[in-house]
């Protein structure tokens, strides 16, 4: 029971840490959150410094990764899920960076909806919401199987 309060805690921690990033968000180069919050449909997309935007991009991305890898490998001490979580985050990262790239070099031109969902999913912690889960229900198959 202890062990149990001590894993629940830690990634209560870990999620105040993801909510942090989110709250601090100001501190990276993003100028498409103003573009997205005002009225986007009818301003101009903002003056972008691509390579600086990508670099930003990616090291929320990482940070949020990293923590929640961190949060899958505490709450089941599976090596074989951090493996996975691993790789599918990597693999989604190269996939939405290429489609947000495409996106951005077009402008944005017909679609401002593809190009604010798969920023989102490369700047919010999305993912860990729907893996933790996914290798909960794992867990729970495998134990039935035994």
């Amino acid at each position: 029971m202890n062990n149990r309060i001590i894993k629940i805690g830690l990634i209560g921690i870990l999620f105040l840490v993801l909510i942090a990033i989110r709250f601090y968000e100001g501190y990276f180069y993003d100028p498409l959150q103003t573009y997205f919050e005002n009225d986007y449909l009818h301003a101009s997309l903002p003056e972008i410094d691509n390579q600086k935007l990508l670099i930003h991009i990616f090291l929320r991305y990482a940070l949020n990764s990293l923590i929640s890898i961190l949060i899958i490998w505490i709450a089941f001490f599976k090596k074989s899920y951090v493996q996975f979580a691993s790789l599918f985050y990597f693999l989604a990262f190269i996939v939405l960076l290429v489609a947000f790239w495409i996106t951005l070099l077009s402008h944005f031109e017909n679609y401002y909806l593809f190009g604010f969902y798969v920023r989102r999913f490369l700047i919010q912690p999305i993912f860990v919401l729907l893996l933790l889960p996914a290798f909960y229900y794992q867990k729970k198959m495998s134990a039935k199987q035994k």
